[in-house]
């Protein structure tokens, strides 16, 4: 049977796993060591789904999508392209900017509702949503 080595330390004798187990614990793996120790971490930047808000009229919204930017800013820019939209009618369309996106849309409309692909874009934040709407 083997026993583990031991190691002398001034007056203590210590088992050399331990002291092992003290060594690796006091050095950092340096592969996943940031360079400095304030070095910020870096930030995802794949498109995250979100919840969708409650839809305030006649119809639902089913997606919302967002890059480099929160799930919140991607709701209050869904509901501002809402306002802006039905300004000028249940089958309007938003012309201006929404909280400083500019916004596109592609809709597929027949007589009794409107389903449509937004994609809002301020730099390089990008919202997407979908909704569905009852005319």
């Amino acid at each position: 049977m083997l026993q583990t080595p031991t190691i002398r330390v001034g007056r203590t004798r210590l088992r050399a796993a331990a002291v092992l187990a003290a060594v690796a614990a006091a050095v950092p793996v340096v592969a996943g060591a940031p360079a400095t120790a304030g070095a910020a971490q870096p930030t995802a930047h794949a498109a995250k789904s979100c919840s969708t808000p409650k839809y305030p009229g006649v119809g639902y919204f089913t997606s919302l999508s967002v890059r480099h930017t929160s799930c919140g800013v991607g709701r209050k820019v869904m509901l501002g392209y809402y306002k802006c939209r039905v300004k000028h009618g249940k089958a309007g369309t938003c012309k201006s900017r929404v909280r400083g996106f500019k916004c596109r849309e592609k809709r597929n409309a027949i007589p009794t509702e409107i389903d449509a692909r937004v994609t809002c874009k301020r730099g390089h934040k990008v919202v997407k949503h979908t909704y569905q709407q009852d005319l």
